[in-house]
């Protein structure tokens, strides 16, 4: 039975014309027309906010929305009017370098706020005096995020390079030279000597959940609750501070007094991250996360790669395939059910059951285009297409196929395991379907993991012994085997374990897939790029990329619905308003930009990108180029776009009808 978006049941008119009647009705109507896909579709510039000297590296909207507050490498904070586009007030803060970060305390009507900065120092700043009521040089690194929760409005957390994340109580006095115990999290005991922090979230509904993000692939959530505090370990001074002063601390040896027990953590990371060969040219590191606004999700902007949503309630959704047995897969009466764009949720039914063979038409109809852009080898647009067609019928086994055939050919970070997990689908759906066998063997083998490629492929052929004599089935094998021979499976490219914690390795070790991943930005370049929720319901994703475009998301497909160019050079900072259809960016510039729905009068939106495949690419080609090419890209310099190998093999997609014992097997993607 097909599963259809849900329609709209509502009209402006309508709504508003309901709220005159029922007071009630308010919510719904301020939930419903928050940010709307003809709103999105609309979005443009409406005003530049001049009064920086430098980059603005972060943006702050208060409670209300009333207020926008923004700081800038002039290490001033500014209060704006964002309606009037004023100036309210400039903050001289005092910091000695680059601010990265302000939050309004809650429940102070915007008359204290926290920043952190270079300088290594956190200051709280109430606007009725004119010197800091706090300031705090606890931390031995940049302070790179500040945390704050309306619901405990006398707390906050701060995150820096030093790896610690510290805790704050405005209530009380705050020295730095008694060492009290202010030190919520340590992850130089655990991640080793060259750990960082980098960025921090705080669940708005299960405010005891803290999200760290840290110059690795992953993501750390803990329950405060179940953490004893300590103090900070170094007591030198700033200025001859070094991170070769590290050695002395317990650098992954764990918290002397059990600090963080093993329990009250859980990491998340991106199934083929866990184990990446090393990129001397590109490092992977969380530049932003925030949980949403009904504390189920954790979206995170991964720097190196791309934008990951994670569930943090439910395991079974997402764990790490950790091997991949056909024939357990095939003969799986597992409590799988649901999807979520390529994601089983759980459910006591066997899935083979739910597989929607006759397609409904217009679903039909996407899947016709999509296998139509597949042989013209627009592989974004086909899986753009099939994204939508899975959206409609999210238990359809030819469509996952096809997905993953396509994922196997446009080959971008992170395809070949989307793909992977699109074939681990397609056979608990069909389980009889051979070229999603064939291609999981193959992308196991992509993957490095031959030795799971290895049982794979024993097991397809096992399976299916009339493709034992294919030339595709054969050279795979062949493949397979020289991999193995020569040690170039997954465990050759393991990191160096020896050095972090015990619990580290056991955190590591059960950590949780993503749920969703959005493609099409490039963050390489600065470390502090976010990603965001963008309307009530979090129905769109927005983030900043590094070619001066910012880019809008549809959640629900991950498909890329807008590009608009935000900056001249890199978009960092996007922050929707709180209540209404408005969007604030900055970035390399020293201004301010504010976004919102532009009058249909037929004008053109300049800053519009039409074309967002080709966006898109780009930025993948940027994202995997080196550092020196994209420094001379950055400058100006175009390089010549790489064409596509001739006479590459072709790789057949799959019609609806599809009878793979019949039918020669040829789907060895290159």
């Amino acid at each position: 039975m097909a599963v259809h978006r849900q329609e709209k049941d509502y009209t402006v008119v309508n709504l508003i014309r309901q709220r005159e009647i029922q007071e009630s009705i308010a919510h719904t109507v301020s939930q419903k027309l928050h940010v709307t896909e003809d709103l999105v579709l609309r979005l443009g510039l409406e005003k530049e906010l001049n009064g920086h000297s430098g980059c603005v590296n972060c943006l702050e909207w208060d409670e209300t929305g009333k207020v926008l507050a923004s700081a800038s490498d002039d290490t001033n904070i500014i209060l704006w009017d964002p309606f009037r586009y004023e100036k309210k007030l400039v903050i001289h803060t005092g910091h000695r370098g680059n601010i990265f970060s302000a939050k309004f305390m809650p429940k102070t009507n915007n008359n204290v706020l926290v920043s952190g900065a270079a300088d290594c120092k956190v200051q709280v700043h109430d606007l009725s005096l004119t010197e800091p009521i706090l300031a705090c040089y606890c931390h031995l690194g940049r302070v790179k995020r500040i945390a704050t929760i309306g619901s405990i409005p006398s707390l906050f957390w701060s995150v820096a390079e030093d790896g610690l994340v510290l805790q704050y109580d405005i209530r009380a006095p705050h020295t730095c030279e008694n060492n009290e115990p202010n030190v919520l999290i340590n992850l130089v005991n655990h991640m080793g000597r060259s750990a960082e922090g980098k960025c921090i979230s705080i669940n708005p509904k299960r405010p005891e959940l803290i999200a760290i993000g840290a110059n690795d692939a992953y993501i750390r959530m803990y329950d405060r609750r179940m953490i004893k505090h300590s103090q900070v370990p170094i007591v030198f001074p700033h200025v001859d501070w070094d991170r070769r002063h590290l050695s002395f601390i317990r650098s992954g040896e764990g918290d002397p007094e059990d600090n963080v027990p093993l329990g009250c953590a859980q990491y998340f990371i991106a199934g083929h991250l866990h184990s990446r060969p090393r990129d001397g040219n590109r490092s992977l590191t969380a530049t932003y996360l925030t949980f949403s606004a009904d504390g189920n999700e954790l979206l995170v902007n991964m720097g190196g790669e791309q934008i990951y949503l994670y569930d943090i309630n439910n395991s079974k959704n997402s764990k790490i395939f950790q091997s991949y047995n056909v024939k357990n897969i095939s003969e799986t009466n597992e409590k799988d059910s649901k999807s979520k764009n390529g994601c089983i949720e759980s459910c006591d039914v066997n899935l083979a059951n739910t597989n929607i063979r006759t397609l409904p038409h217009h679903v039909e109809e996407l899947k016709r285009q999509a296998n139509e852009g597949f042989e013209q080898q627009k592989y974004t647009i086909a899986i753009n297409l099939y994204n939508k067609a899975i959206s409609y019928c999210p238990t359809a086994a030819v469509l996952f196929a096809n997905r993953a055939a396509a994922f196997m050919k446009r080959a971008w970070d992170g395809d070949t395991y989307a793909a992977l997990r699109d074939c681990r689908t397609t056979l608990l759906l069909d389980p009889q379907h051979v070229k999603a066998h064939f291609r999981l063997a193959r992308c196991l083998f992509d993957l490095n993991r031959s030795v799971e490629a290895e049982k794979v492929i024993k097991n397809f052929l096992c399976k299916f012994p009339e493709y034992a004599s294919n030339s595709a089935c054969k050279a795979l094998k062949m493949d397979i085997k020289e991999a193995i021979d020569s040690g170039r499976d997954i465990d050759s490219f393991e990191q160096d374990l020896s050095r972090i914690s015990g619990y580290e390795k056991e955190w590591r070790s059960n950590t949780i897939d993503y749920k969703m991943r959005f493609c099409g930005h490039c963050n390489t370049t600065t470390d502090i790029k976010e990603a965001n929720f963008f309307g009530n319901n979090g129905q769109y994703i927005v983030a900043g990329s590094d070619d001066g475009s910012f880019f809008i998301w549809d959640r629900n497909t991950t498909n890329i619905i807008r590009v608009l160019r935000g900056d001249d050079r890199i978009v960092n900072c996007l922050q929707p308003h709180p209540s209404t259809c408005l969007l604030a960016t900055s970035g390399i510039d020293p201004v301010i930009r504010l976004w919102s729905p532009l009058p249909e009068d037929g004008s053109i939106n300049d800053r519009e990108i039409k074309n967002l495949e080709d966006a898109a690419s780009a930025n993948q080609i940027r994202m995997n180029r080196d550092p020196f090419e994209l420094m001379l890209i950055n400058m100006g310099y175009r390089f010549p776009v790489e064409q596509p190998e001739e006479n590459e093999p072709n790789e057949e997609i799959d019609d609806q009808n599809d009878q793979p014992i019949v039918h020669p097997l040829n789907c060895r993607p290159s």
